[in-house]
């Protein structure tokens, strides 16, 4: 499936703005960022996703005759801006964090600098894409820590909220943390590990159980999972299953990997006596899996109540992420270029304080512990400022500038986490493999200490302003307060 041209893709509002600046021969570089202002699903972190899908949608940007024809066709464009579209390429930058990292709220986690029409145009697909896969990256990595090391495969197609978002949300739930996907398409695409077994309708197609599971063990010897709640799970489906694994083993055929589901019912309770009945069977090494509308908080309080189950199907609650179904990025100016090439800082002043934006061309350093590799904190400042690990590094809190940290010199080491994607219209970064980006994942999550990670009242990892950037932006809200 090659990339779909997303031109269109946009709000009304995009195209008419562009058609303004045109008119007005207005059409400076600026620089946009893209940032959320609190972490979905009450994590105390989220992950980056969606970055090789905007990649995409940036180099197939283009208005073919149809989508001129079409826009002509509305009555609202001038013959002048629809000749400027049909030649139409992005000719700007753009810089992000990585997919995979892990991202904090306030902080830009992708950059537009470019010619406002430009700039403008891309605001919506941008957003449209990084919202879904980070959202859905975040809630996996969620349930596949609550799942504390067994394997979380994503379920969750038949209930996305369409074929893309079921297929992108496998592409994230991926780089989240989950073993594998039912999702075939996302295995052909991302080439990522595709999994499942077979629905009660096998079951009941049959005369009996055991007929059912006989055959489909014939078809599937070396990697067989029975479905055992169909009519009754200790009573019928478990020993059915027992009785099916023990003529594999008679005929001398030892499965790579063998177990059973359950979908329905009280998952501790019958994973227990389910665990106790295999294991006196001689099945010791047979596998437990659990589906039925599992989410981290489920999964969490059944591993504390002593679950046998080592490895979880998710499906409805993750793909949707159904208590948090939206990420909340948005799109916001934050510097112009003047005539000398130079950025002049702009904001937005509102009275909820945080929506207050940071203004200027920025980038961020991550600041970690120099013994322990863990996150101290995020440095958000101008893309001209240096610093230097062996002097001593101030932090402080940009909303309470009393509460601050020292970090003397030699004691901590800084990352720049924004890397350039596209220079001037050419794209400079090769997205790695959806497996390789779900490595870089976990690697990632162990720089958090074990009090973000928890899933209820995680500590919060600070984001904070350079003092020169904090210096600005207090300097530009005392001139608005002025001037208003």
């Amino acid at each position: 499936m090659g990339a779909q041209n997303l031109t269109l893709l946009t709000d009304l509002y995009e195209l008419t703005m562009m058609q303004g600046y045109f008119e007005t021969q207005e059409n400076e570089t600026v620089v946009f960022d893209v940032f959320f202002r609190s972490n979905p699903n009450r994590s105390g972190y989220s992950i980056m996703a969606g970055l090789e899908q905007v990649i995409e949608y940036i180099k197939t940007l283009h208005f073919c005759y149809e989508d001129v024809d079409y826009l002509r066709g509305l009555g609202i464009f001038s013959e002048n801006f629809l000749h400027y579209l049909s030649g139409f390429h992005f000719s700007g930058s753009i810089y992000a964090i990585p997919e995979g990292s892990v991202i904090f709220p306030k902080e830009p986690i992708l950059k537009v600098v470019a010619p406002i029409m430009e700039a403008q145009l891309v605001e919506t697909a941008i957003l449209n894409i990084i919202n879904h896969q980070c959202l859905i990256a975040t809630k996996t990595s969620r349930v596949v820590f609550a799942a504390q090391g067994d394997g979380i495969m994503e379920f969750g197609l038949r209930r996305a909220q369409g074929p893309d978002a079921g297929l992108y949300g496998a592409r994230a739930a991926m780089i989240g943390g989950c073993v594998g996907t039912s999702n075939v398409l996302a295995g052909k695409l991302f080439n990522v590990p595709i999994m499942g077994t077979h629905a009660h309708s096998w079951i009941m197609t049959f005369k009996d159980e055991y007929t059912a599971f006989k055959e489909y063990a014939k078809l599937y010897p070396n990697s067989c999972t029975l479905l055992v709640d169909t009519y009754d799970t200790l009573k019928s489906g478990v020993p059915n299953a027992i009785r099916v694994f023990q003529e594999l083993r008679d005929e001398g055929i030892t499965p790579k990997s063998y177990g059973i589901r359950l979908d329905s019912g009280d998952l501790a309770y019958l994973s227990k006596k389910a665990r106790a009945m295999l294991d006196q069977a001689g099945f010791t090494d047979a596998f437990i899996a659990a589906s039925n509308d599992l989410d981290e908080l489920l999964i969490h309080d059944l591993k504390m109540q002593g679950a046998a189950i080592t490895s979880w199907g998710v499906g409805t609650n993750l793909i949707t992420s159904k208590d948090c179904p939206s990420f909340g990025g948005v799109y916001k100016m934050a510097a112009i270029q003047n005539e000398a090439g130079e950025f002049i800082p702009k904001i937005k002043i509102s009275e909820n304080v945080e929506k207050i934006t940071n203004p200027g061309n920025k980038t961020i350093y991550r600041v970690y512990d120099k013994k322990t590799g863990k996150i101290r904190a995020d440095l958000v400042c101008f893309v001209d400022e240096v610093y230097d690990t062996n002097q001593e590094l101030l932090l402080f809190d940009p909303n309470a500038t009393w509460k601050k940290t020292r970090l003397p010199g030699g004691s901590y080491t800084m990352r720049e986490m924004l890397k350039p994607i596209f220079i001037h219209g050419e794209c400079v970064y090769k997205s790695p493999s959806v497996m390789e980006i779900a490595e870089y994942c976990k690697q990632e999550k162990d720089t958090l200490w074990d009090e973000t990670k928890r899933l209820f009242y995680p500590h919060r990892v600070y984001v904070d302003l350079s003092q020169k950037l904090y210096d600005t932006k207090t300097k530009l809200l005392n001139d608005m307060n002025k001037e208003y």
